[in-house]
């Protein structure tokens, strides 16, 4: 649903390809256990020093593999710090690529200011192959109670339906130092939500974030750190209070993704996706 006030998106040249939801949903079923990943990159600035952002989804981070349609954006926004600190930069579609889609902000960005952008997906139904189910399950980390929920439906003839969900957020540098979540909320709070340290990481660091579902801590739920430079991710679980601590041993560009899965009360399931890319930079000479 779109927030009050918020414009349309849509683009100034031709219109995107008819199979661009195709090749998003086809990675999908081709791969369940990496293609539901979507995240922002950071591009050039614009001509005018607009702040670009690639916007994608890919098998595994960091390389993108199809776009995500620029119809299905619910709302896509930057807020700043800094000398971009104070109103909202909107984002809005720059350019249609063959793996990703190009957003860019409606103004410039000042050389030195830093940016939190999110973006938030509408709900997106997908009738999903009962053979890929069982991998899918394992990669949200699905507990007992989903998997009989699923084996029950399915000894029913049951079809798995799912409405789906992406968050993605791309932080030039990183917002709210304490894990209490202290700093003031951003103008595009997402539904499934990462409350991170203040401040660019460092390598060696190890950030206590807390893990947010509306707004609320999400206790005991499963979470990946990937980075760039290792094809190797770790598994990480929020505890009683949703917070977990983040290692970060390479000065290298990360990813904090996550599923949240859930029955819906017609018979099929609700699933959100959260991406979180940000840059560690090398430690500092002491």
């Amino acid at each position: 649903m779109r927030r009050a006030g918020a414009r349309p998106f849509r683009r100034h040249a031709a219109p995107l390809r008819a199979t661009a939801l195709a090749v998003a949903l086809g990675l999908l079923s081709a791969a369940p256990a990496r293609a539901h990943d979507t995240w922002l990159a950071p591009l050039p600035s614009g001509e005018r020093g607009e702040r670009v952002l690639a916007l994608g989804t890919g098998e595994r981070f960091p390389q993108h593999q199809g776009p995500v349609p620029v119809e299905q954006l619910a709302e896509a926004v930057c807020h700043g710090q800094g000398a971009a600190a104070g109103r909202p930069w909107p984002l809005r579609w720059a350019a249609d690529r063959p793996d990703t889609l190009w957003l860019r902000t409606t103004r410039p960005v000042p050389a030195l200011a830093a940016l939190d952008c999110r973006v938030q997906t509408r709900p997106t139904a997908l009738e999903l192959d009962p053979a890929l189910v069982p991998a899918y399950l394992d990669e949200a980390r699905a507990d007992a109670a989903l998997r009989e929920r699923w084996q029950a439906l399915q000894a029913q003839g049951r079809p798995w339906r799912e409405r789906f969900r992406k968050h993605a957020r791309w932080i030039d540098a990183p917002t709210g130092r304490a894990d209490t979540g202290a700093a003031p909320p951003p103008p595009l709070p997402l539904d499934l939500e990462l409350a991170l340290p203040p401040g660019g990481p460092q390598r060696g660091d190890r950030l206590r974030a807390r893990l947010l579902w509306q707004g609320q801590p999400l206790p005991g739920h499963a979470l990946e750190l990937r980075n760039d430079l290792s094809p190797v991710g770790l598994w990480l679980r929020t505890d009683a209070e949703g917070v977990v601590e983040l290692p970060l041993p390479l000065a290298a560009r990360w990813l904090v993704r996550s599923i949240l899965l859930r029955p819906a009360a017609d018979e099929a399931w609700d699933s959100d996706f959260l991406g979180v890319s940000f840059d560690v930079r090398p430690a500092a000479a002491r």
